[in-house]
């Protein structure tokens, strides 16, 4: 047990409590963590859209640095894994599970109950689909992006061990391997926990919502606790094998699974309009980028219930997620320069996601506004697979997604565990399996335990309370990037180029 820390110990006593109190009263503990986000989204969404929307421009001038050619590593140093499994590998870890859950609902729910527009208009179809591009585009990724950052280069670079609270040691000293220190992981780890939990709760639920439509399999309580049993014996042999091995494996079949569904998807909808959706909506979201970065809305407060409900849910959701991917990504990035990292990791996965909602969330405004179902009828989980019900290969396309968010659901877990267990193992690259483990276990426990005190609700509001901490962290970790960025700038003589001087011109002797 020596590579265990006390951040281990300490962060599995809060989770114990947390259980306990879940199970003892979970009608309290809905009603706590309810009004504990009641007040961070009514006094703190400022805070949140001005922090997010700083963390992208900081991002995007990391691109245009000069320090964009510093390596995630040593000057030599080459990539561990290739292109294709890193990006497989960071967005099955970044989106999966929310994508197919949020992939019809989310539009759908835009379309009828806009920000601004009237529901169920063009207007509000056009508006949808800006915002759902807006919740899961760059803002997102540069979130998981600042802090992957901050960890790859300080642990591959600096030769710092991999953990939250080393990243800070040029704002905050000696003091981050103390007791401090301690506390700072101790809040990576909670957020973490929560955050993923929150996520295997959304993928029980909707496995649950897919079996009761297709099969009328009760969704209850016991039905989710079989679902993520089952899953969490998969996640943990995943998990025991390793890195290189299960995770990898299973992060290649997830992209091999939405390619599948997102093409079958996109030629069984209706797919000029898709395309024509899709364009129209990358132009719109860039255009109003800016005004949604900063939409509040202090005087209207419908408007602002809207934001709180969405806009405001996400940007915690990508914040308590972004201890476990960006430990993640910087683990699968040794090697990459930091312009190669921050353009793939903002431009990929985000052209991606604007791709996938175009084509379900499209095909299921079809649906509604074609008057043959009412989709908002049905509860979210179920929402996506009423919508394959009225196209070609229905079946085909149900149980293709019941298994994506199965692998889905196996490759998150599987991945927190291992991030988990670097966290709370002094940042040890291969933590040992009892230690991924006990979190495998956390993880599922802290889900189920969501689940039965009150649902998806009780989801939204733990996640949203876990964030909260952790931005503060990510403050600090942006300003101890640059300047130990700016430091090692200076001692490298890294500096935009002069302009090319013109040299006189010589008159031709006679």
């Amino acid at each position: 047990m020596k590579k265990i820390s006390n951040v281990f110990w300490i962060s599995v006593a809060i989770v114990l409590v947390a259980v306990i109190f879940g199970v003892a009263a979970p009608d309290l503990f809905e009603k706590v963590t309810g009004n504990i986000q009641d007040l961070l989204t009514t006094a703190f969404g400022w805070y949140y859209l001005i922090l997010v929307t700083v963390i992208v421009v900081f991002c995007i001038f990391l691109i245009f640095s000069p320090v964009g050619v510093i390596k995630l590593g040593k000057p030599d140093e080459k990539p561990e894994f290739s292109k294709g499994s890193w990006f497989a590998m960071l967005f099955s870890a970044g989106m999966g599970i929310g994508l197919v859950f949020w992939g019809a609902a989310e539009p759908l729910s835009h379309f009828m109950t806009p920000p601004l527009a009237e529901g169920g208009t063009s207007a509000a179809q056009k508006e949808a689909m800006r915002y759902t591009f807006f919740h899961w585009g760059i803002h997102a990724w540069a979130i998981y992006g600042i802090v992957a950052l901050a960890l790859a280069y300080f642990q591959f670079r600096k030769g710092e061990p991999g953990l939250i609270s080393a990243t800070l040691k040029p704002v905050l000293g000696k003091s981050m391997e103390g007791k401090l220190g301690t506390i700072v992981d101790v809040l990576a780890v909670f957020a973490t926990i929560v955050g993923v939990a929150t996520t295997l709760g959304f993928g029980a639920a909707q496995i649950n919502g897919g079996l009761s439509y297709l099969w009328g399999v009760p969704k209850t309580f016991t039905v989710q606790v079989i679902i993520v049993s089952i899953v969490t014996v998969l996640f943990m042999i995943s998990a025991w094998s390793g890195l290189g091995k299960g995770i990898k494996i299973l992060s290649n079949a997830n992209i091999f699974l939405a390619v599948a569904l997102l093409l079958l998807m996109f030629f069984a909808g209706p797919t000029i309009l898709i395309l024509n959706l899709f364009t129209d909506s990358i132009g719109g979201y860039i255009q109003n980028i800016v005004q949604m970065s900063f939409r509040i809305a202090p005087l209207n407060e419908e408007h602002r219930s809207w934001i709180n409900s969405w806009t405001i849910f996400y940007w915690a959701w990508w914040i308590s997620w972004s201890p476990f991917v960006g430990i993640f990504i910087a683990r699968v990035s040794r090697g990459r320069t930091i312009r190669e990292f921050v353009i793939g990791v903002l431009l990929l996965p985000a052209i991606v996601s604007f791709f996938w909602f175009a084509v379900f969330g499209t095909s299921a405004i079809g649906v509604q506004t074609a008057g043959i179902v009412d989709l908002t009828g049905f509860s979210t989980e179920e929402v996506l697979f009423a919508v394959f019900s009225q196209y070609p290969w229905s079946t085909v396309l149900s149980l293709v997604s019941l298994t994506l968010v199965g692998t889905f659901f196996i490759t998150s877990a599987d991945s927190a565990t291992f991030v988990l267990g670097m966290q709370t193992t002094y940042g040890s690259l291969t933590p040992p399996n009892r230690v991924k483990l006990t979190w495998g276990i956390a993880q599922s426990t802290v889900a189920l335990i969501l689940l039965y005190s009150g649902g998806l609700q009780a989801l939204q509001n733990m996640l949203i309370v876990a964030a909260f901490p952790f931005s503060i962290i990510m403050v600090l970790m942006m300003l101890s990037l640059y300047r130990s960025l700016s430091k090692e700038k200076r001692e490298l003589g890294l500096y935009h180029k002069p302009k090319r001087v013109k040299e006189p011109r010589l008159e031709p002797q006679e």
